[in-house]
């Protein structure tokens, strides 16, 4: 299983240098480093809300590409409505060190969450809220699935344009280019499905979860996120969204809809 979860290298493309910080954009910010259970130093930030008394905490996983500075706009909004926001950057990415790969990210994820959830009791502002974009959400599903006892811990978990399988995502991407579409069929025989989240959803129960995913989306289809949402159980919902991937918030609307889910969530 190593072996082949040195193909999920290629699903990460990091970027070490910062197109800009929290403070350019007019917020707050404090660099948190912390270490991964192999000992790897990692980096995020934290940015403050803006209330006297936070109204929760949201751990923020982003996409495959770049770093926090690239994907911080998605959950600034989040900031302004009083939430304290921890975006943690995945080994290899920003300042954090390393080699990405799934194994070694979920490492990363772990160190993430346990330091979101000690910083969260001592604001004592309830269970934090997990939200994660491509494939940070689809890391995200797979991780809480796999660890009940910081499940347990986290109030819910908000989707955005996740994936079902790594080996039909490797499938899709790849038969998009006439370069590299004859690769498609061997990529899905090497991949891994250890780390599918299709074989998590069902394990969050009773987690309540929210799937995100734009029907214009062009990187991940639609249908992906359908399936995972079937396959989870209640308490379930589903937000249909516009735009391109990953950027269902820019939609006053669909802003709403996920901060009313959020707000819904048991203490």
């Amino acid at each position: 299983m190593l072996g082949n979860a040195a193909c999920t290298r290629f699903f990460f493309f990091p970027y070490k240098e910062y197109a800009g910080t929290p403070e350019d954009l007019g917020y707050q910010y404090e660099d948190i480093y912390l270490a991964a259970a192999d000992g790897t130093r990692l980096h995020g930030w934290l940015i403050p809300a803006r209330a006297d008394k936070p109204r929760g905490t949201v751990y923020f996983l982003h996409g495959n590409a770049e770093n926090i500075s690239t994907h911080i706009r998605s959950v600034l909004w989040l900031v302004v409505q009083g939430f304290d926001v921890f975006a943690l950057d995945y080994r290899g990415f920003g300042k954090s060190e390393g080699k990405p790969d799934v194994p070694e990210v979920f490492e990363d994820i772990d160190a993430g969450a346990k330091w979101v959830l000690d910083y969260s009791t001592q604001r004592g502002a309830g269970k934090p809220v997990l939200f994660g974009q491509s494939i940070g959400a689809s890391l995200a599903i797979s991780y809480l699935a796999d660890n009940p006892a910081i499940k347990a811990r986290f109030g819910g978990l908000i989707s955005e344009g996740a994936f079902s399988r790594y080996d039909t995502i490797a499938q899709h991407v790849l038969a998009g280019s006439w370069v590299t579409w004859l690769f498609q069929y061997p990529a899905g025989w090497v991949l891994p499905d250890a780390y599918d989240p299709l074989n998590a959803v069902a394990s969050l129960a009773p987690l309540p979860v929210m799937i995100v995913h734009s029907v214009d989306d062009e990187i991940i289809p639609f249908a992906e996120s359908l399936k995972l949402y079937e396959g989870l159980a209640e308490p379930r919902a589903f937000l249909p969204a516009d735009g391109p991937h990953i950027h269902a918030i820019r939609n006053p609307e669909t802003r709403r809809k996920m901060l009313s889910f959020i707000e819904s969530l048991p203490p």
